[in-house]
């Protein structure tokens, strides 16, 4: 083989191709959002499987926080396989009149099949001899398939309230306000949601709201960490066991220990881009509460840790984790500590009114 041979089996085109599509909104549902962003993936992977352009034994990875719903594909086909199709006719006898002439059926078969009597062939079934025909199906490009097919994914999300926003007719969970979509290094030009797809994201509200560029899938999921200030969770709880991790830390060096329960933090997951953790206080009498009426003001109205001793007695303190990286993180920590005091102030009068 010559260089110039060599030259131009390395600039052939990859065997497959990486894909990313990112919906940018508003904050999403939290209680749904893992729901929301495994229904995407299923949808869509369901969809690269039927249309063959996911290699066998490859998955797909979905990538989710608080204002997206991402989709990276490692590996996909640049196109669908080319496919044979055999297309039955009607049956034979059907087909001629006693003269052997086709007739209007044989030749509304042969049109239908984009070809001419003579081409057709002849196949026995259980039903009898039939007129057939072999068509050729030349396999799409993935980057004309890939805008659909995330239209489709989107469109069956398990959402039963969507919204509507501007002047538009466009609904979904919440509004969109971006929509990401490479397939490589290239940006797959078609419309979601109402929104032109393109190449930027947008990093953590407060943090970094600039745009960020994405020139390769791949780079995704760290250009966010790196420069956006964002951690995304993923189908594994990759940031849920990380705020798990966070919250046991903090209650350490508060010589406490805390209960760590999946459900609330994948739903903590569910509510921030960048994990803080805090440790709050609470006035001590308010342990004169019942311990469930309290785990139910901390965790499951303000999603808060509460730390026991170590004997598993409740400490009147918490763990909350914020979603911003204060300059002034005392006032946050004052903030967490203040808005609870009202509900504990009330469930207190109800207790002492009861119990009176």
């Amino acid at each position: 083989m010559s260089a110039a041979q060599k030259k131009t089996v390395k600039a052939k085109l990859p065997a497959t191709l990486p894909f990313l599509v990112e919906i940018g909104t508003e904050e999403l549902p939290p209680k749904s959002l893992r729901k929301l962003a495994l229904a995407f993936l299923e949808h869509f992977e369901a969809q690269a499987i039927a249309k063959g352009l996911l290699p066998a034994g490859n998955h797909d990875e979905v990538f989710f926080s608080p204002r997206r719903l991402a989709i990276y594909a490692p590996a996909l086909y640049p196109r669908q396989p080319d496919r044979s199709e055999e297309k039955l006719g009607p049956a034979v006898a059907a087909a001629y009149d006693a003269a052997g002439m086709p007739t209007k059926a044989a030749e509304g078969f042969a049109k239908s099949c984009n070809t001419t009597v003579d081409k057709l062939s002849r196949k026995q079934t259980d039903k009898g001899e039939r007129l057939a025909f072999t068509l050729e199906i030349k396999g799409e490009t993935a980057a004309a398939l890939l805008p659909g097919m995330v239209q489709e994914a989107l469109s069956k999300l398990p959402a039963p309230k969507r919204m509507r926003w501007g002047a538009g007719t466009v609904e979904f969970v919440r509004p969109v306000h971006w929509v990401l979509m490479l397939l490589g290094d290239k940006v797959l030009k078609s419309e979601i949601l109402g929104l032109a797809a393109g190449d930027k994201t947008y990093g953590h509200r407060f943090h970094h709201p600039a745009a960020i560029p994405i020139k390769n899938p791949a780079d995704y999921r760290r250009s966010l960490e790196k420069f956006g200030k964002v951690l995304v969770e993923d189908r594994d709880g990759t940031l849920a066991k990380k705020i798990g991790s966070l919250v046991v830390q903090a209650a350490t060096k508060a010589k406490g220990k805390a209960r760590l329960e999946r459900p609330l933090l994948e739903e903590v997951a569910a509510l921030v881009e960048w994990p803080v953790p805090l440790v709050g206080d609470f006035d001590p009498r308010f342990l004169a509460l019942p311990e469930e009426v309290i785990e139910v003001v901390l965790q499951g109205q303000q999603r808060y840790f509460p730390l026991r001793d170590a004997h598993g007695k409740l400490l009147p303190h918490f763990v909350t984790i914020s979603n911003v990286q204060s300059k002034e993180p005392k006032e946050v920590k004052r903030g967490n500590e203040r808005v609870i005091v009202p509900r504990l102030t009330d469930a207190m009068f109800f207790w002492d009114l009861d119990k009176g």
